[in-house]
């Protein structure tokens, strides 16, 4: 059976799961909605038609799934100084026992004191440094 996007678009719930079983070789999972199916179907046929995911991601998936751990961030250990310039200002941020201070207020999170610093919500850890970004 030859799949394409309109063909699935137009496919009612009878035909979806055809579709379903002709391509995976068993029975749909019960209980997925229409759009699911159609989305799902949609996938397939592409990553078949693609080759499917990049292998570096896959190779990061069953790593992650394997339970294997990315580096490790850095220890941030109490009373240590984070520094960063934002729009003109160098903000310094003391690590605590119990969080991060900054302007005379302490905070649960990195990521609480990079938002009162921007106002957007940025990843704390990120914000400083100290991870990648994707």
């Amino acid at each position: 059976m030859k799949l394409s996007a309109a063909g699935i678009e137009a496919m009612d719930r009878a035909a979806l799961i055809a579709a379903w079983t002709g391509l995976f070789q068993s029975p749909a999972p019960k209980g997925l909605s229409q759009s699911f199916l159609r989305r799902f179907l949609a996938f397939e046929v592409q990553a078949r038609q693609l080759g499917g995911l990049p292998k570096d991601f896959m190779v990061g998936l069953e790593r992650r799934v394997a339970g294997a751990i990315d580096r490790p961030g850095p220890t941030l250990k109490p009373g240590g100084r984070l520094l960063r310039e934002w729009n003109g200002t160098t903000h310094a941020v003391e690590v605590a026992e119990g969080g991060y201070r900054w302007n005379g207020q302490t905070y649960r999170s990195l990521t609480a004191v990079a938002h009162a610093i921007t106002g957007a919500r940025w990843s704390g850890p990120r914000f400083f440094g100290l991870r990648d970004g994707f």
